[in-house]
């Protein structure tokens, strides 16, 4: 019985552990200062405000900008207003909607999906430079690991 209540204290331990670290990440702070280095010196249309715009119509595809803010995390019109900016800079177009023509779907141009690439490719080589001192195969491992977590866990 005593190692039963030993096991469950150090399960929780290891759950709040990985809840205070992604706690962290999820915070907007957080995520605002990573998305203000991604985008330094993409122009003036592209920067911490816009980029979960980009980010998000380039994992979902066109979406209305009411779909889009629960991605995002603003609502319709923040959605709507960093769109237009983004529109303005040739990075996305609305499109009428095919399900219904009075809505519009925002697209991704081909220069919005090159913008978008640059930033994965910066995101990508922020992330391998951060793992660059763990030991051979721990961030693979780690990957793996992540992979498994969001595709099984409280996530899912």
């Amino acid at each position: 019985m005593r190692d039963a209540r030993y096991s469950s204290v150090v399960d929780n331990e290891i759950g709040n552990e990985i809840a205070d670290a992604l706690g962290v990440l999820l915070k907007r702070t957080t995520r605002a200062h990573l998305h203000q280095r991604l985008t330094e010196g993409m122009g003036e249309a592209v920067d911490d405000v816009t980029y979960p715009v980009l980010s998000a119509l380039a994992r979902t595809g066109p979406r209305s900008a009411a779909e889009l803010a629960h991605d995002v995390g603003v609502d319709r019109s923040g959605v709507t207003r960093r769109a237009s900016r983004l529109e303005a800079a040739g990075l996305v177009r609305r499109e009428p909607d095919p399900a219904d023509r009075r809505a519009h779907l925002l697209v991704l141009t081909e220069e919005g999906r090159l913008v978008v690439a640059e930033l994965r490719a910066r995101l990508a080589d922020h992330i391998t430079a951060s793992l660059s001192s763990w030991p051979p195969g721990e961030a693979e491992t780690f990957a793996r690991h992540l992979r498994r977590f969001t595709a099984e866990g409280p996530f899912s």
